[in-house]
């Protein structure tokens, strides 16, 4: 099977801005906790949380477009070789961090004289990050490093949970897809149900987008005028809070749901130059590394921050660029040692586990 990326065009592009989007909620978090001046007036400063929304609509929309294909073409799934590809992705760097996140809040911290204040007994805490429920550790703060991971978490537990039901004859898989989204989106804001909003399970992403892709397979299609429309609404979406401020939780996740898979449709219709140029495509073929790392990054530069460059008087617009500058900086660069260096050597293996 073709990689996806040959096929759709503008989507690795998208997967650094997504990233990007949220290291700039991050990194104003961290310092104003910790009384640094900082910045984050924008609406689209705050966007991160709606970044990794759209990077669940983003994966449902390949894989499963993935697993759609493979289906019509094999007559079925080959569930075992669909899980290597998925582990020799994931798992590596998803390994890595959740060592150096322990390493850092149990020995690090305590050993520099700032203890960190575990919430969690570390034992079940270990158990629930080594079995992909980093979503569950998330509610009980175990700090940014590891809390980072629940998207990571989820997006697994998607896959293990959908992939088995392709082997449902075709013609029910789309209409399945999209009666699971409508469902599971109603279930998720139902209060009694409340551990699904806790645990974050917006599986509902993924399903709607797998719905959209498989629709796109399909040949159906939008008139330019409708593409207008809804390229408008995601620039607004991404910039302004008229959105979140005038509708429900309910009816925003719908609205977000809906708008990001469509969206996929549209922007995937046609390559734009911009999106293909090689930077940004490098830099988001690394932003599975960037969106990982910049929880560490941003310890090491507020540590930084902390002991040195606050006792310079530095004026408070270039502490704010400096702190975006160095997080940004720092975290490309170790995210593109990480996929040279590491993750590559996995990325290779997947070769091996494709159906052809």
């Amino acid at each position: 099977m073709n990689n996806d990326t040959k096929i759709l065009p503008n989507i690795t592009a998208l997967r650094f801005f997504l990233a990007l989007l949220v290291v700039m909620l991050h990194v104003p978090q961290f310092f104003h906790n910790r009384g640094i001046v900082t910045f984050n007036s924008l609406p689209v400063f705050n966007k991160g949380g709606e970044a990794v929304y759209m990077f669940f609509s983003l994966s449902g929309f390949l894989i499963i477009r993935q697993l759609f294909e493979e289906k019509e073409l094999f007559g079925k799934i080959d569930l075992k070789k669909f899980y290597i590809r998925r582990i020799l992705r994931i798992f590596p760097l998803y390994y890595l961090v959740v060592f150096i996140g322990l390493i850092y809040y149990n020995i690090v911290l305590p050993g520099l004289g700032m203890p960190f204040e575990r919430n969690y007994d570390l034992v079940n805490g270990i158990i629930l990050l080594l079995t992909f429920f980093p979503n569950i550790l998330a509610s009980y703060g175990p700090g940014g490093i590891l809390e980072v991971l629940w998207s990571i978490g989820i997006e697994e537990q998607f896959y293990i949970l959908i992939a088995p039901l392709f082997v449902i004859p075709v013609k029910y898989i789309k209409w399945l897809l999209l009666l699971f989204s409508f469902v599971f989106v109603f279930l998720y804001n139902d209060a009694k149900l409340p551990f699904l909003a806790e645990y974050r399970m917006l599986f509902f992403y993924f399903s709607f987008a797998g719905w959209c892709s498989v629709m796109r397979i399909k040949d159906y299609k939008y008139s330019g005028i409708v593409d207008i429309l809804i390229f408008i609404l995601v620039t607004v979406y991404f910039t302004t809070d008229i959105f979140k401020e005038h509708f429900t939780d309910l009816q925003y996740h719908i609205f977000s749901m809906v708008l990001f898979g469509t969206f996929l449709i549209s922007f995937t219709k046609k390559s734009y130059s911009f999106f293909q140029h090689k930077t940004l495509v490098y830099l988001g073929k690394i932003s599975y590394g960037i969106y990982m790392f910049h929880p560490i990054v941003i310890q090491l530069v507020g540590f930084i921050f902390i002991k040195f460059l606050v006792n310079y008087q530095l004026n408070d617009p270039t502490l704010i660029i400096m702190s975006f500058s160095m997080v940004i900086g720092i975290t490309i660069l170790i995210a593109h040692i990480s996929y040279q260096y590491y993750e590559k050597i996995f990325l290779r293996m997947k070769q091996y586990h494709r159906r052809s």
